[in-house]
């Protein structure tokens, strides 16, 4: 048989199927086994009824070559072993996710009002002043149910331990929810049968959820509806495309929309100009408006900032919330969840340090070696340094650039995180299972209500020993289920 799992190796990590002693973990069962009777042609064929799927729904993403041509399409890299989560588990993960994001809201909101957190001196006023985040622009402004991120990507990881922590909030414009809804979709195709053995929880609900949410921030009945994309050479176009089509929603660019002397947003159309009431913008603040932000944006519309400050048109995510989306702010979230909420977080920060404060820096500068540094605003898992994994002249380089902008770093101890089995061809053996490590950022959406998905984005480091799980340095995916035991 193609897999024999008293032979998987789990290496002293957590591992989301197996346990240390070989054994399939709580609702892993009927996985696990029907995975060992495979012979080595049947897991062929399912990877390769895998790969053909992807490949006729046309499930891409783009990479940034940093040469000549620009950019390349690839085909979505994709795992066929899922990952299992149990749906008590997963109550209380959700539960900590509506907490943190309400929590969040509700501080950007201040931050752009009143700033009593800071008055109050849970965190030094000066994060605010330096954040390369903060919008001048958005001060005063009062957003529908004062919520300004309304779609929120929360990357979580499990460390050796099991536990589930917070690694980081993405609240400007998160992306690979398409992924998440695909994976599933390949999925049921590649291993329908499993999907007679397990309750799963679906996850094909989002882009109904997501339109409700997008619909709430307009008093209209049935208000038109856009999503705002940068064009085909963007990284997420795809989702994008995938996002308008599964909301009937209209998919636009900068020079698609108008805003007139009424401060209203206009569509043109081969019938006309069409009124845009709700925007989901998936293009970054400083290329919104060429009227407010960068003057040399030809991706954004003239005037859009007019006229959401008018309140003729809704924008999701808001512009300027991304100050919340701050690596260094994200170490003071449980701060701010007991200062807006007087609740203790359901779900914890990994500890972290603030290269700002001295004390913290000079032990981050002693521990190089051992710990993970960040840039405050950087996303991608670009700009970092993995210390474990680098060499004295990039350690060195990074302690001088924390000395000379300290309040852009924080650092976090190298997780060991969780690890799953993962199909693999290695020289000589196509087809190998071994553990590789992995994230998962599930959506969480805030209007008149808050929806989490049930699971979400599972990312895999499909390089070994890696912990970088980004598509655009080598990760892949896996379907990602929330399952109860019948």
């Amino acid at each position: 048989m193609t897999i024999d799992w008293r032979a998987y190796e789990t290496h002293g990590f957590w591992d989301e199927l197996i346990t240390a002693n070989g054994r399939a973990r709580r609702g892993a069962g009927n996985l696990t086994r029907m995975l060992a009777e495979l012979t080595d042609e049947e897991l062929a064929a399912r990877r390769t009824a895998a790969e053909l799927a992807i490949r006729s729904m046309g499930i891409t993403f783009t990479v940034y070559t940093g040469e000549g041509s620009g950019s390349i399409d690839r085909e979505w890299p994709f795992d066929i072993i899922p990952r299992l989560i149990m749906k008590k588990e997963w109550d209380n993960v959700s539960a900590g996710l509506a907490q943190r994001v309400k929590a969040l809201n509700r501080f950007i909101d201040d931050i752009y009002h009143d700033q009593k957190i800071l008055d109050d001196g849970v965190l030094p006023r000066e994060f605010i002043e330096k954040s390369k985040e903060f919008r001048i622009e958005c001060r005063g402004i009062s957003p529908p149910e004062s919520v300004w991120s309304h779609v929120c990507g929360s990357d979580l990881v499990r460390d050796a331990d099991g536990q589930m922590y917070v690694l980081e909030d993405n609240l400007r414009v998160p992306s690979g929810v398409s992924y998440m809804l695909e994976n599933r979709e390949v999925m049921k195709r590649v291993f329908p049968e499993l999907f007679g053995d397990y309750v799963i929880h679906p996850v094909d609900d989002y882009p109904r959820e997501l339109a409700a949410c997008l619909r709430s921030l307009s008093p209209k009945r049935s208000p038109q509806i856009a999503v705002l994309t940068p064009g085909i050479y963007n990284s997420a176009y795809y989702e994008h495309a995938y996002l308008a089509n599964a909301m009937a929603a209209q998919l636009v660019e900068g020079s698609d929309l108008v805003v007139d002397s009424d401060d209203k947003v206009y569509m043109r159309t081969i019938e006309g100009f069409v009124q845009v009431d709700v925007i989901y913008r998936r293009i970054d603040d400083l290329f919104m408006d060429p009227e407010v932000f960068n003057p040399e944006s030809a991706l954004g519309v003239p005037g859009l900032m007019r006229a959401w400050r008018a309140g003729n048109v809704a924008l999701a995510n808001a512009p300027g919330c991304g100050v919340a989306d701050d690596k260094v702010i994200y170490t003071y979230v449980p701060d701010i969840i007991r200062y807006y909420l007087g609740e203790e977080p359901l779900l914890p920060n990994v500890p972290s340090y603030r290269c700002v404060d001295k004390e913290q820096r000079d032990y981050v500068l002693d521990n190089l070696e051992k710990l993970v540094v960040k840039p405050a605003n950087e996303s991608g898992g670009y700009g970092m340094l993995i210390g474990p994994k680098a060499s004295k002249a990039e350690r060195d380089k990074f302690a001088r650039q924390i000395l000379a902008n300290p309040r852009n770093y924080m650092a976090q101890p190298m997780l060991l995180l969780s690890t799953a089995p993962t199909i693999v061809d290695n020289p000589g053996k196509p087809g190998a299972v071994e553990g590789r490590h992995l994230d998962l950022r599930p959506f969480i959406l805030s209007g008149k209500k808050t929806y989490v998905t049930t699971g979400g984005l599972t990312r895999v480091a499909l390089r070994k020993g890696s912990t970088v799980v980004n598509s655009s340095q080598g990760g892949g995916s896996k379907d990602t289920w929330v399952v109860d035991l019948e």
